[in-house]
């Protein structure tokens, strides 16, 4: 086996352009809904506290890697991120390897860019509210990535911590930390669900006609009501899967009821249907957007001479 580059987190936090990560993402998005992907389904081994997770993918023009993450909820009592990841890259002609990476800011970044990448896809042109329900990891990631895409005016952030709340806002210029998710969301033209609950987190009668909504949880955050009425968007109909693979939110639902935000890009298929439709992204996560945001990291530190290189 060859020479093999290895990124730090640090590293790899300097290295994720959003630029380049969106253009790249969007690149696996397209890719992933017209069937030119590889990208088995998730699988998972449970331990007492956790799961860890493999997901392996392919891109063309992107490469080939694979992703283990751990999935820990309880992590934060420890002072440690609820998902860390590693991400081992191939070299797509040979199958050698050719990097090893932090993935837990990866899955942080490009999770968060592809909720911006299918919110300005989906939202009204005129949308300028921001809502930002969770002030972790995802909460944190969700501002920079929404901020780089879209022309938000004000920005409302509701946490269960309200000093996390409050020093999320501080990083916009008209962020305001606010009490109660239903404060954050009446009136909000953009909501982000960036929670780890169980449990709905938004009452659909809080959501106003024309809004989008965005959900990254593994949880149940949406309340049924709401996917009910809305026009649904996913990754890849693979979010209708049993879990860990799929939604929960999805379970039982028709896989055809809903739209691929790879097709909606590449205009294949239409977005919202009309100003007032309320318009949902559900988002489980999918190895191509590793690989995606693998390959930006990968390119700009051959560029860079960034990472350390080994042999194994």
């Amino acid at each position: 086996m060859g020479d093999v580059i290895v990124v730090s987190r640090d590293e790899v936090r300097q290295l994720l352009d959003p630029g380049e990560l969106r253009d790249a993402l969007s690149v696996a998005l397209t890719a992933l809904s017209s069937g030119e992907t590889s990208v088995p389904a998730r699988v998972a081994a449970v331990a007492p506290n956790g799961l860890l997770g493999a997901m392996p993918g392919y891109v063309p023009g992107l490469g080939l890697a694979a992703k283990l993450v751990g999935v820990f909820a309880g992590n934060a009592t420890l002072g440690l991120p609820s998902h860390q990841a590693v991400i081992v890259l191939f070299d797509a002609e040979t199958g050698s390897t050719v990097a090893v990476m932090d993935g837990t800011e990866i899955t942080a970044a490009r999770t968060a860019m592809t909720a911006a990448i299918a919110a300005s896809a989906l939202a009204r042109p005129d949308a300028r509210v921001l809502a930002i329900l969770g002030a972790g990891v995802q909460g944190t990631a969700h501002l920079a990535a929404f901020e780089h895409l879209l022309a938000i005016g004000e920005v409302r952030v509701a946490s269960r911590d309200d000093g996390r709340a409050k020093a999320l806002a501080a990083r916009h210029s008209t962020g305001v930390a606010v009490e109660g998710f239903e404060a954050a969301v009446r009136g909000a033209d953009i909501v982000c669900c960036c929670t780890d609950a169980r449990s709905p987190v938004v009452d659909d009668a809080w959501i106003a006609p024309g809004t989008h909504v965005s959900s990254v949880g593994m949880g149940a955050e949406l309340d049924p009501a709401t996917i009910e009425r809305a026009e649904v968007f996913v990754e890849s109909r693979a979010a209708f899967d049993p879990p860990p693979a799929g939604a929960v939110e999805l379970q039982g639902r028709d896989p055809s009821s809903a739209t691929e935000v790879g097709a909606v890009l590449d205009q294949r298929a239409p977005g919202r249907s009309s100003v007032d439709a309320v318009t949902v992204f559900k988002a489980v996560g999918n190895a191509a957007e590793d690989v995606a945001a693998a390959a930006v990291v990968l390119r700009r530190a051959r560029a860079l001479g960034r990472g350390i290189t080994i042999a194994l």
